[in-house]
């Protein structure tokens, strides 16, 4: 990965010198312009064997995850034979659980009883599924897909107005490890809606959740223990079926365990070739590479290499945008998978020691060549705050095409152009001094897509290392969510405050009463005015208990 100190090589010579080779799995890595210096070769020769030994740690079952005290165990999913003894139990759990998935996939389509399938989820629990099912589907899948993932009432509606003539053929899979997540909680409530009453709507109903059990003797989930057991009982109906999401697998880095395992069977996709891809990319970036240029391409340990790059480009302090350009509409949706793997493991505002070191690795991007006329304009001629990541694929079709391929303008294919967009980017890019790297797919199959997850996953992992982060919890998501819920005591405080009154009162009024309150209301801020009046006016607006009456608000209905 050196420089060369004397006589610079050619581009075809760098790329011969600089390519990572990974022909069991269809992908190759080119980092020949991404440029590093001997002193950046270096630093990351002397932090590379502490990120290889982490890795093994984390394959070791280690609470590699401090904070939340947990393993970090998603490796293990698409391969068993790498659990280490003291684990070996669940080897069978994970062997069964994926059997199971099959099983209940191959009778669902048999049966011939759905073919919409409501999926509801967020973050890792949603990006995931939408983007294997739009990376790998074919035009005759048993199924249609529809996706609830955010809290907006309005998405919502929309989708579940769109799904109501077909509420009858529609499998409900709902995915939350603790079953507390709002979005995810606020989903199943709107969808429920749509049938006649629960267990109706649990005849039609899929739950992947944790199954773990509190100190109460109860479930942890609160799918499991609150909604819907999963046995069921005398006076309680049942989930159709449950499946396992581990503690110790992210959100991030679900897509090996049932949350993209369950989708991608009911899709008919191939869950043994994606898992065989994932395993394979794995074996690869064990290998202990010292990023020496004397290490034979197809010896090189890719995520290694991956990670040694971003560090290069962003000099360990993320002070480079990572923009992804994936010359495939099947793709398109990667980048925006990639933005919550990369930047919720790495956007961290304290090392692993507990210095303040704000780490992070900014990442966007559309797809190719879409974005040549959109921000492709800035990243040649404007600021040089990025690098480049190119995904391409050399076969152009994934299924069978329903026309007789032709050429369309002058003897050249549509891929002629696309393949020529891309080539020409790259090099408008280089002429300007941009750097960037490109990951070339010999074709887009469920192997090839399992590897490529696989390799992000583990550049990640080695990535975090370099920079002394915990890749594996999320404190600013945890404290989002928090505050979140303070805005909701608040709204509910100040509407009981108003109906105490009976009279219409100004926003310093009830800020004023509610700070006076004994005890306080839990979360309540110092300085509640500008919080208040946003939740005030959007009440105000939707009709929700209150109306605005001259310079104040007025309580109305219950």
């Amino acid at each position: 990965m050196s420089t060369e100190a004397t006589t610079m090589p050619t581009q075809w010579e760098a790329y011969q010198q600089q390519r990572c080779l990974c022909p069991s799995v269809g992908l190759t890595l080119d980092l020949s312009r991404m440029t590093t210096d001997d002193e950046f070769v270096a630093k990351v020769r002397g932090l590379i064997g502490d990120a290889y030994d982490q890795m093994d740690a984390i394959e070791r079952g280690e609470q590699i995850n401090t904070t939340e005290d947990r393993a970090v165990g998603h490796y293990w999913l698409r391969n068993t034979d790498v659990l280490p003894d003291s684990l070996a139990d669940l080897r069978d759990e994970i062997n069964n659980n994926r059997a199971a998935i099959k099983s209940f996939a191959d009778d669902v389509r048999a049966s011939g009883e759905f073919d919409h399938v409501l999926m509801i989820g967020i973050g890792g629990s949603a990006l995931g599924p939408q983007f294997i099912s739009e990376a790998l589907g074919k035009a005759d899948d048993p199924v249609t897909f529809h996706y609830l993932d955010n809290t907006d009432p309005d998405g919502f509606a929309r989708t579940l107005r769109r799904g109501k003539g077909v509420r009858d053929r529609t499998l409900v899979v709902v995915i939350s490890k603790s079953g507390t997540t709002p979005e995810t909680w606020n989903g199943m409530q709107e969808a429920l809606m749509l049938w006649p009453d629960k267990a109706s709507f649990l005849r039609q109903a899929v739950a992947i959740t944790g199954l773990g059990i509190n100190d109460k003797g109860e479930p942890e989930s609160r799918y499991i223990r609150e909604f819907a057991p999963i046995e069921a009982t005398d006076d309680r109906p049942a989930w159709r079926a449950v499946f396992p999401l581990w503690d110790w697998v992210g959100g991030r880095t679900s897509i090996t365990a049932a949350v993209g395992l369950v989708p991608m069977a009911l899709q008919g996709l191939d869950i043994d070739a994606f898992l065989e891809g994932a395993a394979e990319m794995d074996e690869l970036t064990r290998r202990r590479d010292d990023l020496s240029d004397g290490v034979p391409n197809d010896q090189r340990n890719p995520a290694a290499r991956l990670a040694a790059a971003w560090y290069g480009a962003t000099e360990g302090k993320g002070r480079k945008a990572m923009v992804v350009l994936p010359y495939k509409d099947r793709l398109a949706l990667f980048a925006k998978y990639l933005q919550q793997l990369v930047m919720e493991s790495l956007g961290k505002a304290e090392s692993r020691d507990g210095a303040d070191v704000h780490q992070g690795l900014t990442v966007y991007g559309n797809k190719g060549s879409t974005d040549q006329h959109a921000y492709v304009q800035q990243l040649r001629d404007g600021k040089n705050d990025f690098f480049a990541t190119f995904v391409t694929v050399k076969c152009d079709y994934a299924e069978p095409p329903a026309h007789e391929v032709g050429t369309v303008d002058d003897g050249h294919t549509s891929g002629d152009f696309l393949r020529g967009f891309y080539l020409g980017t790259r090099d408008a890019l280089s002429g300007a001094g941009r750097q960037s790297l490109t990951i070339e797919l010999e074709e887009l199959n469920a192997r090839t897509i399992g590897a490529l997850i696989a390799l992000y996953e583990r550049a990640v992992g080695y990535y975090a290392s370099f920079v002394n982060v915990n890749a594996y919890d999320q404190p600013g998501v945890e404290a989002g969510k928090k505050a979140a819920k303070g805005v909701l005591n608040l709204k509910s405080s100040a509407l009981d405050v108003l109906r105490a009154s009976g009279e219409a009162m100004t926003l310093d009024q009830i800020a004023d009463r509610l700070l006076s309150l004994e005890p306080r209301p839990q979360g309540l801020p110092d300085e509640p005015h500008e919080t208040l009046y946003h939740v005030l006016e959007y009440l105000a607006a939707n009709g929700r208990g209150l109306t605005i009456d001259g310079d104040g608000y007025r309580a109305v209905g219950d």
